[in-house]
């Protein structure tokens, strides 16, 4: 079947099936299909979807693109988390070293921020040494050694997403279900994984701004890791507001390792304990979650996980005196306080405003190829049911340019809403799915 006959089959509502999905995208990869062609099917599933057999078919060839990473000799079972992304998210790397030490093996990849939310990968490069790029060989060997790694998704793995997501970037597709569904899973079904746990944030701070868009790509997820053999769970939680006090690469980094201390702010450490009790419960380590969140509170209190962290560190290449001198890290030469301009409590922080002020500052990409000032962001002094009196501090701006804070300024405080009365509790973990 021609490209055109697949594009207009997908334009008027049809299902496409395997063969004629293989032969489009096998295509497209070769080169034989061009980029205005496969823009075009791209922008029909858009508006028509895709059926749970078109998303697994798309995913399961968009795998076999590229090598799938063979982990059967390593002892343990394997489980990954993934987020689809915040402000202020940093869980992947508490939890990473925090899973290891009670026994799960986390062969972690992630990928870079894009707009208002923060990416892994740099996070970790903004640690001094850190290498991310490792081949397979060496990242087996310190999974064997630590029972975790963190690296970036190499060229060779599902090539075929990679191709297709710069096309989504710029066709206005990215927010499609079916597509992102496809992008995410064939790249963590790459990993050689029995088991993934999946955070899908809704709220302002999201991509899934409505929680009933959550639900249904958290679905689609659960359903397709399922339909590959890898038991899949996905928890919904809140991202209408910075998780945590840190935004900001470098910033992250030290609010990651207080939390390995023990000393982390309550709504990061409720979103990680609850996801950590998770891939417990999926390793089949811990099956109650409540006792898998006291288990891993307990290796926080005993410092194991802040010494599996440390490890991670040595072996990746970064610095593990970080942990005891955060000033090896990278720190801004411009620092501004915010103050408030009225009194009383603060109701909410707009989680994608105070993200956008974040990249303004130099924390984040605008572009896939904007540069990151590892240091720049904000430091949050008041949060969401604080009382605050005129003239006292919000936050600090990090920044090497004083020329982005005016903006940054103006996006902050419209980011606030201040009321005279403190709102309700805000709870972290909204539904649980698979």
């Amino acid at each position: 079947m021609r490209a055109y006959d697949i594009i207009k089959k997908k334009r008027n509502g049809y299902s496409i099936n395997r063969s004629e999905f293989a032969g489009f995208l096998t295509g497209y990869l070769r080169g034989d299909i061009p980029d205005y062609q496969m823009s075009a099917f791209l922008m029909a599933v858009f508006f028509k979807g895709m059926t749970r057999e078109e998303t697994a078919d798309m995913t399961e060839i968009m795998i076999s693109s590229g090598p799938v990473i063979d982990l059967s000799d390593i002892p343990g079972q394997k489980v990954d988390k993934h987020s689809t992304g915040g402000v202020g998210d940093k869980v992947s790397l508490i939890l990473a070293p925090l899973a290891a030490s009670a026994g799960v093996v986390v062969p972690m990849m992630s990928g870079r921020g894009l707009g208002h939310t923060g990416g892994t990968l740099d996070k970790l490069e903004s640690i001094p040494g850190f290498r991310t790029a490792l081949n397979v060989k060496e990242f087996k060997k310190i999974l064997s050694k630590i029972n975790c790694a963190m690296i970036g998704y190499s060229d060779e793995m599902a090539p075929l997403d990679r191709r297709l997501y710069t096309l989504r970037d710029v066709t206005a597709t990215v927010e499609s279900i079916p597509l992102i569904t496809s992008s995410i899973m064939s790249k963590k079904m790459s990993e050689g994984i029995e088991g993934l746990v999946l955070d899908v944030k809704t709220g302002s701070g999201a991509f899934m701004k409505d929680i009933e868009d959550a639900r249904i790509l958290a679905k689609a997820m659960v359903d397709t890791g399922n339909a590959f053999g890898v038991k899949t769970t996905a928890v919904i939680t809140d991202m209408n507001e910075p998780l945590g006090m840190a935004i900001g690469n470098s910033m992250e980094v030290l609010e990651v390792i207080e939390s390995l201390k023990g000393n982390g702010p309550d709504d990061l450490m409720e979103v990680t304990l609850y996801l950590g009790a998770m891939m417990l419960k999926t390793a089949g380590i811990e099956p109650e979650i409540e006792e898998g969140r006291k288990r891993l509170a307990g290796l926080i209190e005993s410092g194991a996980a802040l010494e599996k962290f440390g490890q991670m560190l040595e072996l990746q290449g970064g610095n593990p005196k970080i942990i005891e001198r955060p000033t090896l890290l990278p720190h801004s030469c411009l620092s501004i306080d915010i103050f408030s301009e009225e009194k009383g409590y603060i109701r909410h922080i707009d989680a994608e405003a105070v993200g956008t002020a974040s990249m303004i500052l130099g924390a984040g990409r605008e572009r896939i190829d904007s540069v990151i000032d590892p240091a720049a962001g904000i430091l949050l002094k008041k949060k969401a049911g604080d009382f605050v009196d005129k003239g006292e501090k919000l936050c600090s701006f990090c920044t090497h340019d004083e020329d982005f804070v005016q903006k940054a300024r103006e996006k902050f405080m419209g980011a606030l809403r201040i009321g005279e009365s403190p709102p309700e509790k805000r709870k972290m973990i909204l539904e649980v799915i698979g």
